[in-house]
């Protein structure tokens, strides 16, 4: 395993997704080394629930994770928007905030939906300028996301890796590595995703998703947060941590939640696979 600085300095541990549902298995769950927080949700709440300033209160570190920046537009990110995710990071202490590399809108019509962006040039020079633009309002670094997709569009000038790694390199921005996301691309678009790990620039991955989905009724593999964690995902999480030590891993779960035990158990696999048994004193990715 190659063992490479980490890039925020920290470890940060074993993660979940904090929910209003998850929330007394996250206070028992004494292990954790961080959750993450929609930003949107928190934006204009002028105090934090008090589950999750417990959490703060106990070590726990608490990252916002943002959907609507639309990093892949052709407009500059909203200001507002930034001035909002910049202030929540803020009161969170955040030690970084994420987003995907998509775009949600154009026009000012909302797509409702994490799209992705054409990889030709003239879209990366779009991105990265997009990217400094939020770099330079935020106080903390910024990760970008890798998404799943359920379309590609035509005239691809590089691979996903290389347009990621391309964007990262330039920016100096962080990797956000969502491996249900690469699963899913791997099932509906035949991504390698052994060649997509070698491509991308893993010293630079801040923290890593997993996630559950399910196959539709369309016969594509939908990346759904709302099912178990499938065991070609911890594969992957496998397959990275041959590679890498990954600072942080963290479970996406936002819908049909499952009982305590049963999401204990793939908390406990995570941990498993990071190297380290569940352990109530440690963060077993470190």
């Amino acid at each position: 395993m190659k063992r490479v600085p980490l890039p925020l300095g920290r470890d940060l541990g074993l993660g979940i997704g904090w929910r209003p549902e998850l929330a007394l298995l996250i206070e028992r769950r004494s292990d954790l080394g961080f959750v993450e927080v929609l930003a949107e949700d928190f934006w204009f709440e002028r105090t934090l629930p008090p589950a999750i300033e417990e959490l703060r209160g106990r070590g726990v570190a608490v990252v916002a994770h943002g959907v609507s920046l639309s990093l892949g537009s052709a407009e500059l990110p909203d200001r507002a928007r930034l001035r909002a995710l910049a202030r929540l990071a803020r009161r969170l202490d955040a030690p970084l905030v994420s987003e995907h590399l998509a775009f949600v809108r154009g026009g000012g019509i909302e797509t409702g939906h994490l799209l992705p962006v054409p990889r030709t040039h003239e879209a990366l020079e779009i991105v990265v300028r997009n990217v400094r633009a939020a770099q330079a309002m935020l106080p903390v670094p910024l990760a970008l996301e890798n998404i799943a997709t359920l379309l590609e569009w035509p005239g691809a000038q590089m691979s996903e890796a290389d347009f990621l790694g391309e964007v990262l390199d330039r920016t100096g921005a962080l990797l956000l590595l969502d491996l249900a996301n690469l699963y899913a691309n791997g099932r509906n678009h035949r991504v390698d995703a052994a060649s997509f790990l070698d491509r991308v620039p893993l010293e630079r991955v801040a923290y890593v998703h997993v996630a559950g989905g399910c196959t539709g009724a369309d016969g594509l593999y939908h990346d759904t947060h709302a099912h178990a964690l499938p065991a070609p995902v911890l594969a992957l999480l496998q397959q990275l941590t041959a590679r890498v030590r990954p600072a942080g891993v963290l479970i996406e779960r936002d819908d049909r939640y499952p009982s305590d035990a049963a999401l204990n158990a793939e908390l406990d696999a995570v941990a498993t696979v990071c190297g380290r048994a569940h352990n109530n004193q440690q963060h077993p990715c470190r």
